[in-house]
């Protein structure tokens, strides 16, 4: 049996107790061939404030963020997406493999309240193609978020 390396992500949740799946995938495999319904999947977002503050928005991943939504939630005036050349000095991430969990600095984070019509949500694990599964309660605690409608 292939040992699986567990992500930063998965350590912070090993550590706050919080009960997790972790699923690879290949380029190649969809969520639906790992048994993941895309619907549950959500992705990190890292958008800059007009105030200059960095802040994370999940959303659902066929979806697109309101910048005007997401601006009033945090209640800022105008907010725009993080170039993403600037993404990993920020976070420690890359593209694509972005978790709202183990950055290196923790920003205002907001979840889009569809996330808590599911029982479990997935989010990136904090490295390409590496995703956990968990509770959308849980992940707002451990990332003081709250739940708003974030999408167009």
């Amino acid at each position: 049996m292939k040992k699986i390396n567990k992500t930063n992500v998965c350590r912070i949740l090993d550590r706050e107790k919080v009960n997790y799946e972790l699923f690879i995938r290949t380029e190649n495999e969809s969520f639906e061939d790992i048994g993941l319904d895309s619907d549950i999947v959500f992705k990190t977002l890292v958008l800059v404030g007009s105030d200059k503050n960095n802040y994370v928005c999940i959303i659902p991943l066929n979806e697109h963020l309101s910048l005007k939504k997401a601006a009033k939630n945090f209640e800022i005036k105008n907010i725009e997406m993080l170039l993403q050349k600037e993404l990993k000095n920020l976070t420690g991430y890359i593209h694509g493999g972005c978790s709202p969990l183990g950055m290196k600095v923790k920003f205002r984070t907001l979840i889009d309240e569809r996330a808590k019509n599911f029982d479990h949500i997935v989010v990136s694990a904090g490295k390409l193609l590496h995703f956990v599964k968990l509770n959308p309660v849980d992940l707002a605690k451990l990332c003081d978020a709250k739940f708003c409608n974030l999408v167009v």
